[in-house]
């Protein structure tokens, strides 16, 4: 198995050579860089597949950089910050990062954090059985991973997706905040509904012509969200 390629940004040389030191120790590849710029600069010059992003850097901040990369690539982005404010956390997920850890941190926990972000890459152990789910226009092909809205392919993260294809493969059930929150992303981020409400705002403003009245994922006031099934 190829080894995955991690860019870890930081302008702490100190946090630069822990998590160096920690990822190669994991057999990750691993790209640094000292800032904003240098960072957008890796990502278009090397094949990057994950990202761990101080949020508080020079030249261009961490919001910035989710901001652009999301402009043209999907790849997982792991945010840094030693602010813990919720605003800030809110920002970045709606931006498009995958997740965000606040300083300091355990290495084990950005370490399983980093395999969650990775397992919705795609791991075939865990497929649906069927092969597509079918419902008022929306197509989800399983096998190729590609998601359509009346003929017109839509464009997902892989955290969206996985958490768009768990809602399908269970359309038939009404999913709690925390059957969601561990299913999708795992038992440590079962308390973490802003999460979850973020991911599915992200989603609606993919899939539906009017994420304020949605047609798709219906919300189930005070225990979670359900995936209609009207063909």
């Amino acid at each position: 198995m190829d080894k995955k390629n991690i860019l870890v940004v930081d302008d702490d040389p100190a946090i630069l050579r822990l998590l160096s030191t920690n990822l190669r120790a994991r057999s990750y590849e691993v790209i640094t860089a000292t800032d904003g710029e240098e960072s957008l600069e890796a990502v278009q010059r090397d094949f990057v597949d994950l990202i761990i992003l101080d949020l508080m850097m020079p030249k261009v901040d961490g919001v910035e950089v989710v901001r652009r990369i999301r402009e043209w690539s999907d790849v997982p982005i792991i945010i840094l910050s030693a602010r813990g404010d919720e605003n800030d956390k809110v920002k970045c997920l709606e931006l498009g990062a995958d997740d965000y850890l606040t300083k300091p941190f355990g290495i084990a926990e950005l370490m399983a954090r980093i395999k969650t972000a990775f397992r919705h890459r795609g791991d075939p152990s865990v497929a649906p059985a069927r092969s597509n789910f079918v419902c008022d226009g929306m197509e989800i092909n399983f096998a190729k991973r590609r998601v359509t809205i009346d003929g017109k392919e839509i464009t997902l993260t892989p955290t969206e997706y996985a958490l768009l294809q768990h809602l399908a493969v269970n359309s038939d059930k009404v999913l709690t905040h925390t059957m969601l929150l561990q299913s999708v992303w795992g038992n440590e981020y079962s308390s973490e509904k802003e999460y979850l409400r973020v991911f599915v705002g992200r989603l609606r403003r993919k899939l539906e012509a009017d994420p304020k009245n949605p047609r798709y994922i219906q919300t189930i006031p005070g225990v979670g969200y359900h995936l209609a099934t009207v063909e």
